[in-house]
């Protein structure tokens, strides 16, 4: 199915069953609690606290959002490359295909007559997408709307984990807002890394330690900075 047949709903569920969308969020969480640690550290009030988050949230978004949407841009543009390529390869010479595609089954463990049987068979349905499967490994072009789908989940993926300190320096008195975000960062991160790890099938002991490695560094780190420095 197309990209751009596929409901909102299935690309949804799609999104949830990956564990990018975990990672996606962990960096938001990441991001604006190592500012806020920072700009606290620097004895910042709440205002500007506020203001460092709902920036940090929107623009942390729309960044990620972005470079995830030139990434898988740049994917398709070799996909569609390469699915040129050997449309022309099998226009100038289909028996030579046919032959490469038949040696690569055989390669695989069948019998010449059975490789050369699947092949006449796969390049009758579609000879393209047999070839890139082949020797690419690429069973479907990317549709035009996928890297806009990928820049925009995770956009909301980065904003939603952003939005955890955010709550968290809106709703806290200022004399425990450190540590209720240190806490909200770190059972956060702790919920997303279990989560992609079953997602995954990733050990969930080490997808945790990582996470909460870099998110409790990045925060002290910033923290330290902004009390040295300002």
């Amino acid at each position: 199915m197309a990209a751009e047949e596929r409901s909102l709903w299935r690309r949804m569920i799609e999104r949830i069953r990956e564990t990018s969308w975990a990672i996606d969020a962990n960096d938001g969480i990441i991001a604006t609690a190592g500012l806020l640690q920072g700009f606290a550290g620097a004895g910042a009030g709440d205002r500007l606290l506020m203001y460092t988050a709902i920036g940090a949230m929107l623009a942390g978004g729309l960044s990620a959002g972005g470079a995830k949407w030139a990434e898988v841009a740049a994917e398709r543009e070799a996909q569609l490359t390469v699915a040129r390529e050997e449309a022309e390869e099998i226009e100038a010479d289909p028996a030579g295909e046919l032959a490469e595609l038949a040696a690569h089954w055989e390669s695989r463990g069948l019998s010449p007559e059975l490789a050369h049987e699947v092949a006449q068979q796969l390049t009758a349905r579609d000879a393209l997408a047999a070839q890139l499967d082949a020797e690419h490994g690429l069973e479907e072009v990317m549709g035009a709307a996928a890297p806009w789908w990928a820049g925009v989940e995770t956009a909301i993926a980065f904003m939603i984990g952003a939005a955890v300190p955010l709550l968290i320096t809106f709703l806290a008195p200022v004399a425990v807002e450190t540590w209720a975000i240190l806490a909200a960062v770190v059972a956060s991160l702790a919920l997303t890394s279990l989560v992609a790890a079953g997602v995954g099938r990733l050990s969930a002991l080490r997808m945790l330690i990582r996470s909460l490695a870099v998110g409790l560094g990045t925060m002290g780190i910033s923290y330290l900075a902004g009390m040295a420095f300002f």
